[in-house]
């Protein structure tokens, strides 16, 4: 059974930095592609960020140049450094992969 735990997060004002961990227990090795998703009420679940086993990156376009995903060799742990916040950053954020395993969520809210 894989587990993923989140931790970081909270508030944060515009142009602030804050940093998401993610730790993933069980066997992370089946594990190809993990990312950071984030969802505000009323909207679907958006990707933020991905990062592949062979270290590839993808972001969105909103976060290109602020957010940096970065993991252990086997994905076994997953950081979100997000710096520059903006108001619209505000949203609980996930990790997660496989569009069926999730962490619990993290709020991130950024103020002015």
């Amino acid at each position: 059974q894989v587990r993923l735990v989140q931790s970081g997060g909270g508030l944060a004002q515009t142009g602030g930095s804050l940093r998401l961990s993610c730790v993933v227990s069980g066997n992370a090795l089946t594990i190809n592609k993990i990312g950071w998703y984030r969802q505000t009420p009323g909207k679907e679940r958006e990707v933020v960020a991905t990062i592949t086993r062979d270290g590839n990156t993808w972001y969105r376009d909103s976060v290109k140049g602020r957010f940096a995903i970065s993991s252990g060799n086997t994905l076994n742990e997953v950081y979100l450094q997000m710096n520059s916040l903006k108001v619209d950053d505000t949203a609980v954020y996930y990790c997660g992969y496989g569009g069926i395993h999730w962490g619990q969520g993290t709020q991130v809210t950024v103020s002015l």
